[in-house]
C-alpha cells in the first residue's frame, strides 16, 4: 500500500512540474521618430525549454503567431514581427520537416505608425508553445495590451 501511495505521489508531484512550465512574456513599446514606434514582444521561456519561431512549416509544431486588434488610430503593417534571439534549425524525423526554435529568451520586434500625436494603446494576442527535449506544452494563447505615449 506505501508503494503505491508513493509512486502516485511521485506521479502527480511530475505531472504537476511539468503542467507549471509556461512562457513568460514581457511586452512594451519604444518611441521612435515621427509616430513610429518598435514594440517589444520578448519571450522567456522556463530554463531548457524552448519557443518555436513564426517561420516553422506546417505539418511541425505550433508556430507563434501574433494578431492584433484593430485600432483605426495605428497603423500595424500585416509583416510578422522581426526576431531575435539564438535560431535553432534542424530536421525533425517525427514532423518530416525543418524545425525552428529559439534556445533562451527571444524578442519580437514589429514598428508601427500612430495616426497623429495621440496616446493610444495596440493589444491582441499571442499563441506559442513550448517544448523541451521529452515533451511539449498544449499551445497557450495570451492577451497584451500596449501603451502607446
Amino acid at each position: 500500500m506505501k508503494k503505491i501511495f508513493v509512486a502516485i505521489l511521485f506521479i502527480t508531484l511530475a505531472a504537476t512540474s511539468t503542467a507549471q512550465q509556461k512562457i513568460s512574456w514581457n511586452f512594451f513599446a519604444k518611441k521612435l521618430a515621427g509616430n513610429s514606434y518598435e514594440m517589444h514582444m520578448t519571450a522567456t521561456p522556463p530554463l531548457g525549454w524552448h519557443i518555436y519561431s513564426q517561420t516553422t512549416p506546417d505539418g511541425g509544431p505550433i508556430p507563434t503567431e501574433f494578431k492584433f486588434t484593430t485600432n483605426a488610430l495605428v497603423t500595424v503593417p500585416v509583416t510578422k514581427p522581426k526576431e531575435s534571439g539564438k535560431l535553432v534549425t534542424y530536421f525533425d524525423k517525427n514532423f518530416k520537416v525543418d524545425v525552428k526554435y529559439f534556445e533562451g529568451k527571444v524578442d519580437f520586434v514589429k514598428t508601427i505608425t500612430v495616426k497623429g500625436k495621440i496616446k493610444t494603446n495596440i493589444s491582441g494576442t499571442v499563441e506559442s508553445m513550448i517544448c523541451n527535449d521529452r515533451t511539449c506544452m498544449p499551445p497557450t494563447t495570451e492577451k497584451f495590451n500596449i501603451a502607446l505615449n
